[in-house]
């Protein structure tokens, strides 16, 4: 059995190629999905954990993404328990995106929830949107699941750092991503891209994720080209959350307000 829809992530990154998310916080209409690959992005960002959409809101939004190709990723809340995961899932999600990984462990059980068995302890359930809800075999639909859905992990600290190649080294972590924000509030220099200790820390990181054939992906730096091209060209990184509709929303609402002419 083959899942009818592909995995940007897994073939743009298996391609040498950047997967360009667009992240999701507060549009919860539809058509944003259609907007975000209109732009050009490959996959979505649905944050889950600092945004405030419903699990309803979410699963309308991944049931669309699957149907427009573009690959649907959701942000769950920290430590939000294995039935919420498995909830996402259900609803369409392509892939789970993990936050504040410090372990080994912590990225194992991350993978544990997102698999069937053998592999893992997601529970089963027919007609999924996965599948164009349509009935299928559990055996089958499984192994097809198991095989495409992704499994994002982020390290936002500095012990997650220093796990960086245990982490790396989990089998079934598809991605290690970078949780730049956090992470450098953590290391103790906030949003200073260019700094020692933010830079050293996304080296290993990416050493590890070449080391273990993981993919490397960053987010939190928006809009600013140099960072982004090192990030790309010099530590490999594969996946990009490149921008979120609140941003876009509030960048451009204010350049407008400030284009407008002043009255004479």
């Amino acid at each position: 059995m083959s899942i009818p829809y592909a995995n940007n992530l897994v073939l743009r990154a298996g391609a040498h190629k950047l997967c360009k998310a667009f992240g999701i916080k507060i549009s919860s209409h539809v058509q944003i999905v259609q907007v975000a690959a209109n732009a050009g992005y490959d996959a979505l960002f649905i944050d889950m954990e600092h945004g405030w959409m419903s699990i309803g809101q979410v699963q309308n939004l991944c049931s669309v993404a699957l149907l427009a190709g573009i690959t649907p990723f959701v942000r769950v809340p920290h430590q939000c328990g294995n039935g919420f995961v498995q909830r996402v899932l259900d609803g369409g999600a392509m892939g789970i995106v993990f936050p504040h990984i410090h372990s080994a462990q912590d990225a194992k059980d991350a993978v544990a929830i997102c698999r069937y068995p053998p592999e893992g302890v997601r529970s089963m359930v027919g007609q999924l949107p996965l599948f164009g809800s349509q009935p299928t075999a559990p055996g089958p639909t499984m192994q097809a699941s198991n095989a495409a859905i992704s499994v994002l992990v982020m390290i936002e600290s500095g012990h997650g750092v220093a796990a960086a190649d245990e982490i790396a080294a989990v089998p079934g972590v598809t991605a290690v991503f970078v949780g730049s924000m956090d992470l450098s509030i953590d290391l103790g220099v906030p949003a200073q891209w260019t700094s020692d200790p933010y830079r050293t820390a996304l080296e290993t990181i990416s050493n590890a994720c070449r080391k273990h054939s993981t993919v490397f992906g960053l987010a939190g730096v928006y809009g600013n080209a140099a960072v982004q091209d090192w990030a790309l060209n010099t530590l490999g990184a594969r996946f990009m959350l490149v921008e979120q509709d609140v941003s876009v929303l509030t960048t451009g609402a204010t350049n407008a307000a400030i284009a407008v002419p002043p009255i004479l």
